[in-house]
C-alpha cells in the first residue's frame, strides 16, 4: 500500500464526517440561499489568500533532504497565485461588495474565528511543528473541492439563477482540478520517513475538523434572521 493510500485510509472517518455536514450536502443539491453562498465565498477568500504565503513558508522550512519537494512547491505556487482574486470576482458577480471583503471593512466581511484558527494552525504547523504537516491541509482542501465543487457550483448556479462568472472559484477547484490530486498523490508517495508520514496524517485529521468548523459557522449564519451580508447598492 502506498503512503497516499494509507493517508486516505487513516483519514477516512474525518473525511466522511466533513462530507456529511448539512451545508455541504445542501450545497451539492443547490439548496442554499444567495446570502449563504456569499458568506461561504467570504470565508473562502480569507483562507485562500494565505495559500501562496503558506506554500512559500513551507518551502522555506524544508530541510535539504526535501529539496525535491521544495521544487514541487514552486509549481504549486505558480498554480495557486492570485486565486483569491477569483473568489473576490465571484463575490462581485453575485452582488457582494468585494472591496469590503478585501479590506475586511466590517465584521460581515472579516474572517470568522473558525477561519482564523484554521489558518493560524497551518502557519503554526509549518513554523513550530513540521512543515510536512502543511500537506495535510492540501489533502483536505484539494480533496474536498474535487469531490463536490463542480456539482455544487452547477446546482447553485441553477437554483439561484446566477451567471457562470459567479462560480470561477468552485469550477476551477472542481472535477477539472483532478490533475492537482494526481500531482499531490505522486508527491506523497515519495515521502518515506515514518515520522513525517504520521505528521501528515495527524495534520490532515485536524484540518478536516477545522475546515468543517468553517462550514458550520456559515450554516449557523444561514439560520440567523440577521445574517450580515453586504449587497452592492444599485
Amino acid at each position: 500500500m502506498t503512503f497516499y493510500q494509507q493517508l486516505l485510509r487513516a483519514t477516512e472517518q474525518e473525511r466522511n464526517a466533513l462530507m456529511a455536514l448539512p451545508l455541504i450536502v445542501q450545497g451539492a443539491q443547490g439548496n442554499i440561499t444567495l446570502d449563504t453562498y456569499r458568506a461561504f465565498l467570504t470565508q473562502a477568500y480569507h483562507h485562500v489568500k494565505h495559500t501562496t504565503p503558506l506554500l512559500m513558508a513551507c518551502g522555506g522550512r524544508l530541510s535539504g533532504e526535501y529539496e525535491w519537494l521544495r521544487t514541487a512547491i514552486g509549481e504549486y505556487i505558480e498554480e495557486e497565485m492570485g486565486h483569491q482574486e477569483w473568489v473576490l470576482n465571484d463575490i462581485a458577480a453575485c452582488g457582494g461588495d468585494k472591496e469590503a471583503v478585501r479590506q475586511s471593512a466590517t465584521l460581515a466581511h472579516a474572517a470568522c474565528h473558525e477561519t482564523e484558527v484554521m489558518v493560524a494552525y497551518a502557519y503554526d504547523m509549518i513554523h513550530r511543528v513540521n512543515p510536512l504537516g502543511f500537506f495535510g491541509m492540501v489533502l483536505v482542501l484539494e480533496g474536498t473541492s474535487t469531490a463536490v465543487a463542480t456539482q455544487a457550483g452547477q446546482k447553485i448556479m441553477q437554483s439561484l439563477n446566477l451567471p457562470k462568472k459567479a462560480f470561477s472559484y468552485l469550477f476551477s477547484h472542481g472535477s477539472l482540478d483532478l490533475s492537482h490530486v494526481t500531482f499531490y498523490e505522486g508527491l506523497m508517495n515519495q515521502v518515506t520517513k515514518p515520522s513525517d508520514q504520521q505528521m501528515i496524517i495527524h495534520a490532515a485529521k485536524r484540518f478536516y475538523r477545522l475546515y468543517g468548523d468553517i462550514f458550520k459557522y456559515v450554516a449557523a449564519l444561514a439560520t440567523s434572521s440577521n445574517t450580515p451580508v453586504a449587497v452592492v447598492e444599485e
